[in-house]
This record gives C-alpha cells, structure tokens and sequence, in this order.
C-alpha cells in the first residue's frame, strides 16, 4: 500500500481516466524518495528502535523465515495455557513497534488474556516497508512473508501452549491485504480476521496491478472473488475463518469498494449471500453490517466508517470499549480491536457474539441441577435492562433479573451456558465465560458410560459426532464441540446408544 496523497474520490466503481492514472503513476514515483525520507525521520524521532514499546521483545530465532521478517512478540503476565493468540500486521512506512503502541490490542490482551505476534517487515522486502499483498512469491501458502508468519505462529503457540484452534490474524492497509491473503492461504491455521482499510485476498498478481486494486474495482463477481480463496488452498472445504471488515467511506488510498469486495468474497466463500442478516448503528458514525452462517452466529461483519480516511480505527480513553492512540493512520473514531476481539470471542463470549456496548455479565454460576432443569445467577450489570440466556450457543430465554431456570433438559447431560446484558434499546452486550454443568440421572438409553478424548476431526470420524457448517456437535445430545479441525480436543461420554455427552472434566477416558 503506498500512504501517498490519494485522488480525488471516484463517484462510482469504474476505474480512473488512463491519463489521471497515469499523472497519479507519476505523482507516486517523485514522491517515493520523500516518503522513505519521513519514514527515517519518523524512526529517528521514535527513538527506540522497533522494539521501543514496553514489553514488546524480538525473537530472533522463530523457524523457517523466507519472507525474511523479524518477529515481535508480547504475552501479559501469567497467560495461562490454551490462550488464543492474535497476529497483528502494521501498514506501510510502519514497524512492529508502532502499530504495538497505537492499535489498542495489548489493552485487550492484558485485559482478556491472549497472546500478540507482530511480523515485521521493511525496505529490504519493499521500498516502503509494505507487505507484499501482491506477489505470489510472497503472500501464497509455503512461500515467502506468509510461510514466514505461519512459522512465527507455530512458534508462539509451542512457547505459551496456545490454543491452536483459537489463532486470528488482523493487519492495517497493505497488513490488512496480507491478512486476506492469510487467511485464503491458511484457513487451518487462523480461525478469523479482521481486514482493515485493506483489500480482497489475492486481488492482485503484481505491484503494477495493485493500484487497479487500491483505486478501483476488478468487477468480479461474488464467485469470481471467492474461488480466488478456494484456489489459494485447494481441497479445503471448510471450516472457514471468521472475517471483519473494517472500511472508511472517505478512504482515497484503497477505495471503499474494497469493502464491497471483500464481502462479497467471504461471503460467497461461506456460501450465505451478499444480503445483511442485520444491521446496526455504532459510536464514531459506524454502521455494522452483520451476515450470519447457516446457524444464525455472524459470519461475516462489515464496520464501515462515516467521513473516516484511511487509516486504523481508535478511540483513545480508558472505557473498556476504547482504546488506541490517534496519530497518522490511527484515526479517532471507533476503537476497531475491541469490536474485532469480541467478534472473535476473546472476551470469553461465544465468537461472533452481540454488539451492545454493556460488558459481559461477571460471577455465572449454575447454582443447582435436577434431571431436567439447571438453575443459574450471575451478578448484575449496570444499565441493563434484561439478560440474554444461552445454552450450547443458541439462546433459550431472558430475564429481567440475574436468575434463570432453564428446563426441559435431558438427564445425566452435560451442557454449558452464557448470559449476556441487554441494554434498552434490546441491543445485547459482550456474552459472558461459560460454565458447564452435568443434569442428574441417567442419559437416555442406559449406554456403557465409556469415554473418548480424541479431536473433533477424530470424534466425526469416529461417528461419535457430526459437522454442519464447520462445526462439531455430538451425536444424540447435540451439543456444540467448536471447530471441526484437528486443533480442538474433547471427551465425549456415551450415555445411551450413540448419544454423547461433552464430559471434559469429571470424565477418564
């Protein structure tokens, strides 16, 4: 991406005049000398190097590295083991360093406990420092700066015990079209992404055609744009990452029809259509355009920013939901890594979980079970007006005070819960850490009670489970396992004839 002055903005989704192209091509190239000089001059004043920001340490040894990056890294005190882990990419003329100090995400790592890598990259791979979301020997799967940050994650996960099937990756303009491009590379690697003022996967094949792509539209179809992903790693049918987009409407270094491509790419790739399921209005003049999966949980998310420029999306303050400081490409509207982190669960809500602003509800406790019913409370939450329930993920009632009794369940089964605070204007907040608990009695059947700890990959095969939508459930209770993948573990009792149960504690295989 080069952070040069832009054109004035196109009214429609047609590309430039050749002769204003070519005046822009022109303008770019005088202007390229001066960009690497205020790059320099912009370190200088940093002072510190790309590792200034406290608690940020260099890896100098992480794996393979044919992108040639250097690897950035940083973990809150005590993170426990199975935490997520979350790739963060910086934009043109950036470092690792910068985008750690003013994105906001060590704010959210501290606070809901995950880890951060920060790939780095600079003039010897680019003239501005870009990643190079354009070149096939870079950002395609086992080549280049994208085998490099796959390497890095493989690394971080070893070194904290990660959770492999809770990785995410998010990046700012030509970060954000690397991002894409990860994620068409790496669906077995990233469960989610977030692509910010940044551009569809493999959009361009070369850095001649990659303003084609930053100013104007390729006019592809949703098809077209989503076998771009199939093609990146061909064979994998799913489960497919979770994608946010972030887009602001006055952004003339990639046009906004970016954001419309983007959509209709994953979209297409998650087979749900280029119609919003919903829509929503959030602070900083921000629409949110959300488009479920077959089971009704956000897929994809479209965060478009009124008047905002190109840039990352901050809101500087100490309310939970802000974050970030404001500076060149750090534009104070809306704090776009709290809602990114929440969409993707790692508030300990339920990945793709609602958009209210009220936090999650603390202290859920099932305060006591019989055969049929389970009984829950949780402390209360200022400003609501009710309480969501869910059960296994999909909502089964509400409350106006902070106790629920959820019946009709099935004996001797195992489920988990979350509630989430629900303002006045019916908007539900930030769903809460689960708790699980097991119903009295026998399960349905009378079965061997045997246990089976193995992969969800494994259960399906195995026919103790099954998959819709790139999901695992158990067979007969039907309880939600996660991600149908290799990375997700689970002890399944059986508690009749091929009815299981998840029994992750409490259970000996």
């Amino acid at each position: 991406m080069h952070p040069h002055p832009a054109p004035p903005p196109a009214h429609s989704r047609t590309r430039p005049h050749p002769r204003a192209r070519s005046a822009r091509r022109a303008v770019a190239s005088a202007l390229l000398g001066v960009l690497a000089l205020l790059a320099a001059c912009l370190s200088a004043v940093a002072g510190a190097g790309p590792a200034a920001a406290a608690g940020l340490t260099q890896v100098t040894s992480f794996g393979s590295n044919p992108g040639n990056l250097a690897m950035y890294e940083y973990a809150p005190a005590g993170l426990p083991a199975g935490a997520p882990v979350v790739v963060a990419l910086h934009g043109c003329g950036q470092s690792a360093s910068d985008y750690f100090a003013n994105s906001g995400w060590q704010k959210y790592a501290d606070l809901w406990g995950f880890a951060l890598v920060l790939p780095q990259t600079g003039s010897a791979n680019n003239s501005l420092s870009c990643f190079s979301w354009f070149d096939p020997a870079k950002d395609t799967r086992g080549k280049g700066e994208a085998a490099s940050v796959v390497s890095m994650v493989s690394h971080a996960v070893t070194q904290y015990g990660s959770d492999s099937g809770r990785v995410y990756v998010t990046g700012l303009s030509a970060g954000g079209g690397m991002t894409a491009d990860l994620l068409a590379d790496y669906p077995d690697v990233f469960a989610g992404g977030s692509v910010d003022s940044g551009l569809p996967a493999q959009c361009a094949t070369s850095q001649t055609a990659a303003s084609g792509c930053q100013y104007g539209s390729l006019n592809l179809t949703p098809a077209q744009w989503g076998d771009k992903v199939r093609a990146s790693n061909p064979g994998w049918t799913g489960p497919w990452p979770r994608v946010a987009i972030w887009q602001g409407s006055s952004d003339y270094t990639v046009y906004p029809v970016n954001a419309t491509e983007l959509r209709d790419q994953w979209t297409d790739v998650w087979g749900i259509g280029q119609t919003a399921s919903s829509t929503q209005s959030l602070p900083g003049g921000t629409t949110l355009a959300t488009y479920n999966d077959s089971s009704g949980r956000p897929a994809v998310e479209l965060y478009t920013i009124s008047g905002m420029g190109h840039g990352l999306a901050v809101d500087p303050g100490s309310g939970t939901e802000q974050c970030g400081a404001s500076g060149a490409y750090y534009l104070d509207t809306i704090c776009s890594s709290y809602y990114t982190a929440r969409f993707w669960g790692l508030d300990g809500s339920d990945p793709g979980g609602g958009t209210g602003t009220l936090p999650a509800p603390a202290g859920l406790t099932v305060t006591g079970t019989t055969d049929t019913t389970a009984s829950l409370s949780w402390s209360a939450v200022s400003g609501a007006a009710s309480y969501d329930v869910y059960r296994g993920g999909t909502k089964v009632g509400s409350a106006t005070g902070t106790t629920y009794t959820d019946s009709g369940l099935t004996a001797g089964t195992a489920y988990s819960w979350t509630v989430a605070a629900v303002d006045s204007a019916g908007a539900a907040g930030s769903r809460s850490a689960a708790v699980t608990a097991t119903t009295t009695g026998s399960g349905p059947g009378g079965g061997s009670g045997q246990c089976f700890t193995a992969s969800n990959y494994s259960q399906v095969a195995a026919g103790r489970a099954h998959q819709s939508g790139g999901y695992a459930y158990a067979n007969g209770s039907n309880q939600n396992m996660g991600l149908w993948n290799v990375f997700v573990t689970h002890t399944l009792r059986e508690t009749g004839d091929n009815y299981y149960v998840i029994a992750d504690s409490g259970c000996t295989a």
